[in-house]
């Protein structure tokens, strides 16, 4: 109880630890996968790392710097909805970097990583999910869309780590899905089902940070 108590006076300084410990993690793998990615042109590793990129951002926004424009509503309605679009294009990003070589045709017509038709594409999904959620008030569409795409990427994850492709760096990354997708789960459970309970909560950022950690170590066990 004590420790519940102690939760609920200083969530936002949780907030901002928590989000400083992601971004960091974030910056990190993006240095780490960019010079990967300039050691072996693997296309798949520009989107990966633009997911980290994005993940960065969007924790960045969400748990800095809007508490530091605390009050200011208009502030926080546009705040939400780039945390939202931002989160929303890490998972598509992701998606992506795993199905990549379905639309390398197109894909290798772009020089951006940022700018291709299919990206294009998500960044428009994005925005509706996230503009959505807005008028309506609520994360249901982000947290649906983000639990179907995780379900689909942890099954292609493991497909692929099945068949013993990358081993070594796969199996981090189908654990990390699969933690994602739990988390996401849980995500909407405390949303709708528990009031946004602080201890549940509290979990979720645990698992989030195991998943980011997992990923860094993932990565420099490949650039060793």
């Amino acid at each position: 109880m004590v420790i519940y108590d102690w939760i609920i006076l200083n969530k936002e300084l949780i907030k901002i630890v928590y989000a400083l410990i992601i971004v960091i993690i974030c910056a990190m793998i993006v240095i780490k996968t960019d010079r990967l990615f300039r050691l072996s042109l693997h296309q798949g590793i520009r989107y990966f790392r633009n997911a980290f990129l994005f993940y960065g951002l969007a924790f960045l926004i969400r748990h800095i710097v809007l508490i530091s424009f605390a009050g200011i509503v208009n502030y926080y309605s546009i705040t939400k909805i780039l945390f939202e679009f931002l989160m929303i294009m890490a998972g598509f990003f992701l998606f992506y970097s795993l199905l990549w070589k379905r639309f390398e045709v197109v894909d290798s017509n772009y020089s951006s990583s940022l700018l291709n038709p299919i990206i294009i594409l998500f960044y428009i999904l994005a925005f509706i999910i996230s503009i959505l959620d807005y008028l309506w008030n609520s994360f249901i569409f982000m947290f649906f869309s983000q639990i179907v795409l995780f379900e689909i990427i942890s099954i292609i994850s493991y497909l692929n780590y099945s068949k013993g492709k990358e081993i070594n760096f796969l199996k981090f990354y189908f654990i990390a899905m699969i933690l994602s997708f739990s988390a996401w789960i849980l995500n909407a459970i405390v949303a709708f089902y528990l009031d946004w309970n602080k201890g549940v909560l509290m979990g979720i950022y645990i698992i989030n940070i195991i998943v980011f950690l997992l990923f860094l170590y993932g990565i420099i066990k490949v650039t060793k």
